[in-house]
């Protein structure tokens, strides 16, 4: 599997973000380029036509469909993953269902991925994000115990990252939270020979050089490139994050019952006055999310903001949104954060 991993000839991981937003074309750009591009396996059959009726089924044909989109654009280049979430209630189906369609290597975290390698089987890379050196400890024993295999990279995941955040609210809040460079160093002498790969606020090249003299074999980057032509979310959702600032990243609550970081936005304010949004109906999504009670639908406000919806979107960002000011492609990124 190592042989596999040494495919990749930049050491950049293209983060996973859904809804929409990274699917077939952003990691097939980024696969093509050497990296590892990473298709977000939640709801991301939301485009197709029977996706409210039958959302497994429209899920599980768009899963396809982009991972042999990403694998004609990469060409043969690079590395191709899915990002699947732990709190998703298809979870382990689009794991399997991933793999049957030849996916490179599986990322999964919002939740410590226990089950992964049943899930997946055998043949391809996985990989669970990890917060601390606690939880890789925790799973490294668990995985060894109850499946006989390691993990084949960590990616570990520091408190300025964006989306879902294994971090107490307190400590993203009041910015106790170790530092990524610290983080890195506990849990490889954890993980000892995995590879691991550094998430959260890593925005340059000299971010990476500094993760990377922490023990780190590269980085894992999503923001940045949200602001690139290939991204799979509309133009609209692009030019949000690009006239972002950093005052504009808060730190919310999320139906799956974690912390993360998002752009402030009306939905936000409107959370944050009115205390709830009913959901008008449920896609039964997140294990963890009841409509009786939860504050919003995830799903809904995540498609609301692929498709620019300011005033009813969720758009996720790291710490770092912004510095993200200027559209580039692909190419031009990695090469700024490779050269």
């Amino acid at each position: 599997m190592k042989k596999l991993l040494d495919k990749l000839s930049v050491p950049v991981i293209q983060g996973g973000m859904g809804i929409g937003i990274s699917m077939g074309g952003l990691a097939g750009a980024v696969a093509a380029e050497g990296g590892m591009g990473v298709i977000s396996t939640a709801n991301i059959g939301f485009r197709e036509p029977d996706f409210r009726e039958n959302p497994l089924v429209a899920n599980i044909r768009a899963l396809r469909q982009e991972i042999r989109k990403a694998r004609e654009i990469a060409g043969g280049r690079g590395l191709i993953a899915v990002n699947a979430m732990v709190a998703t209630t298809e979870f382990a189906v689009m794991v399997r269902e991933a793999v049957r369609a030849g996916i490179d290597a599986v990322i999964s975290g919002a939740g410590l991925p226990l089950t992964l390698p049943e899930a997946a089987g055998e043949g391809t890379l996985l990989a669970p994000v990890v917060s601390g050196d606690r939880a890789a400890a925790l799973l490294l024993k668990h995985w060894e115990r109850r499946f006989q295999c390691r993990p084949d990279f960590v990616v570990v995941e520091g408190s300025k990252a964006g989306g879902h955040l294994g971090f107490r609210k307190e400590e993203l809040l009041d910015g106790t939270a170790k530092s990524l460079r610290d983080t890195v160093k506990a849990v490889k002498q954890k993980v000892g020979d995995i590879p691991v790969f550094a998430a959260g606020g890593v925005f340059s090249r000299k971010d990476i050089d500094e993760i990377c003299r922490a023990g780190a074999a590269g980085a894992q980057i999503a923001t940045r490139f949200i602001a690139t032509d290939e991204c799979d979310a509309s133009q609209g959702y692009k030019d949000v994050i690009l006239a972002a600032g950093e005052e504009d990243a808060v730190i919310i609550d999320s139906p799956v019952g974690m912390p993360g970081r998002a752009l402030r936005t009306p939905l936000i304010e409107r959370i944050r006055t009115q205390g709830r949004i009913p959901p008008r109906s449920c896609m039964n999504c997140i294990v963890t999310c009841d409509p009786g009670t939860t504050k919003y639908c995830i799903s809904r406000a995540l498609i609301a903001a692929y498709h620019g919806d300011l005033e009813n979107g969720l758009f996720f960002c790291g710490s770092n949104v912004g510095r993200v000011n200027r559209q580039v492609t692909v190419h031009e990124l990695i090469k700024e954060l490779t050269r």
